[in-house]
């Protein structure tokens, strides 16, 4: 197994790690969370989806046991994913932390390899105010003799990362380091000390993840080969995030909804067009909304709000005088209905000619997607 926690870009990495495992022959579990569209994502081998009889089955089989001992919602998910990746026999598993690491429900694993991506502030109310408080949380995965790879983190953060994998005599390894990075609407070019490598995903958090993914293949077996681990990039399909959705406008769909995730987002979103984005924002109401209007302010030509209940968001008004709180209020309109929010973000993106990016949240994804015909 690999375990992989962290803030932003957990997903990503196992993405492109059970990719090129996949590529180097080998039967791949992944197991993430949360889903875009269907449960079924959460759990896949060899790219495939769970179906839903496999799922009923599970059910089926451990409804008591479930209710006996009142198993969480993710509890009980990630123990279907591990009867799942057992049944199907897979030679490697990677599972991407739930929430924190200590007390998730995925760290019962004996991984051979730990990995930590960046650590930002999110989830406060669970795992603390700073980021130290939310790194102890996450450095709950590291095991005794594994190796620990661990992503761009603040100097602070890898000293002290570093200082709980000594005392675990874990190998400590950082995340290769990554130069030349080139970005196009095609995807994200960069070289590491293993040569030149090109991810489909976009931005430079993107280059980074791809090499956090390397590193983790290399320590699992250093004689993997480049052209298995460009190919493993190449056909990792990692959905909402800075997805294309148009072929004639660029336009695009972000699940970031935290400060770092945001400003990876603007970031790379200039780097591609020299131009501000038309932002739809929505926002679930757990979220650090002081950050996130730190994030946004001046890094947007026009924000659209939008939110519904019934998808488990802010209505457009609530998340409109949460911004006004800390300050973020110019240029922005709302929209209560997420559909009419997307209509107007393409009026505006087709008659500007500058980008527009949908973001904030998994839950409107489905509107998104039927929006565009994306199945």
């Amino acid at each position: 197994m690999v375990h992989v926690a962290g803030t932003n870009g957990k997903g990503s990495t196992s993405a492109m790690v059970a990719s090129i495992l996949k590529l180097e022959g080998l039967r791949v579990g992944l197991y993430t969370s949360p889903h875009l569209i269907r449960f079924n994502e959460r759990i896949t081998v060899d790219g495939k989806y769970i179906s839903n009889d496999e799922i009923n089955s599970f059910i089926n089989l451990y409804k008591k046991d479930i209710d006996q001992i009142s198993s969480t919602f993710f509890e009980t998910t990630t123990a279907l994913a591990f009867t799942y990746f057992a049944k199907k026999k897979v030679d490697f598993a990677v599972i991407e932390v739930g929430l924190g690491g200590r007390l998730d429900s995925t760290n019962v694993v004996s991984p051979k390899v730990t990995a930590i991506t960046p650590i930002s502030l999110d989830h406060k109310d669970i795992l603390g105010d700073s980021l130290l408080s939310i790194a102890k949380e996450k450095a709950g995965i590291i095991k005794k003799d594994t190796p620990l790879i661990v992503g761009i983190q603040k100097k602070s953060i890898n000293t002290f990362l570093r200082e709980v994998a000594k005392q675990n005599n874990s190998p400590f390894i950082d995340t290769a380091k990554i130069s030349d990075v080139k970005i196009s609407s095609n995807g994200t070019e960069f070289n590491t000390k293993w040569g030149k490598f090109l991810t489909p995903l976009l931005g430079y958090h993107q280059a980074s993840n791809a090499a956090t993914a390397i590193t983790i293949i290399k320590s699992i077996n250093k004689e993997i080969q480049l052209s298995t681990i460009q190919r493993g990039l190449n056909e990792t399909v990692w959905r909402g995030r800075l997805q294309k959705l148009s072929k004639v406008l660029p336009l695009y769909y972000d699940v970031a909804h935290n400060s770092a995730g945001i400003d990876a987002m603007i970031e790379t979103v200039k780097s591609i067009y020299n131009k501000l984005p038309y932002i739809v924002l929505c926002l679930k109401g757990d979220k650090e909304i002081k950050l996130i209007s730190r994030a946004l302010k001046s890094n947007y030509e026009e924000i659209i709000l939008t939110g519904s209940h019934k998808m488990e968001l802010m209505e457009a008004n609530d998340l409109f005088s949460a911004l006004d709180k800390y300050g973020l209020n110019e240029n922005i309109e709302k929209q209560n209905d997420p559909n009419d929010a997307i209509s107007v973000l393409i009026d505006k993106v087709k008659t500007s000619n500058q980008p527009g990016v949908i973001m904030g949240s998994h839950y409107i994804a489905k509107a998104v997607f039927d929006k565009f015909g994306i199945l």
